[in-house]
């Protein structure tokens, strides 16, 4: 890795997080039928933190796991990784001070599909700025 690579990974990092908690807000406000959390601006910026932490160690995880499921039905394993991504998320902030932060998954399994489709999204939009 070259030295002015590097020296924009703090960079790279610090933009990913704050779309991160963009991401997180725009959710909250335009797919409260589907995603409710409560805590205001830190719970905004706990989710978000979990998001860009989980992106960079679980992401890579669930990525091999899921490899054979990739080769037959590649958008099924993307909404499973997404899915399970927002399930760790959601445990997570269970075992959150509930004064602090609530975070909710609304409407069911179609629910579930919507906020993975909706993360997986935004994570592949993410992907694309920073190439």
């Amino acid at each position: 890795m070259s030295s002015e690579s590097s020296s924009h990974l703090p960079l790279k990092l610090t933009l990913k997080f704050v779309f991160n908690v963009i991401v997180v807000y725009v959710l909250t406000n335009y797919a409260g039928q589907y995603f409710g959390l409560d805590g205001g601006i830190p719970a905004y910026i706990i989710v978000g933190a979990l998001m860009s932490l989980l992106n960079i160690f679980f992401r890579p995880i669930l990525n091999i796991i899921t490899l054979p499921l990739r080769f037959f039905a590649t958008i099924i394993a993307i909404m499973i990784v997404n899915g399970a991504f927002v399930y760790v998320i959601q445990q997570f902030t269970l075992r959150m001070d509930p004064g602090i932060i609530a975070l909710e998954i609304y409407g069911g399994p179609w629910g579930w599909i919507v906020i993975s489709v909706c993360f997986g999204f935004a994570n592949w939009l993410l992907k694309e700025m920073f190439k």
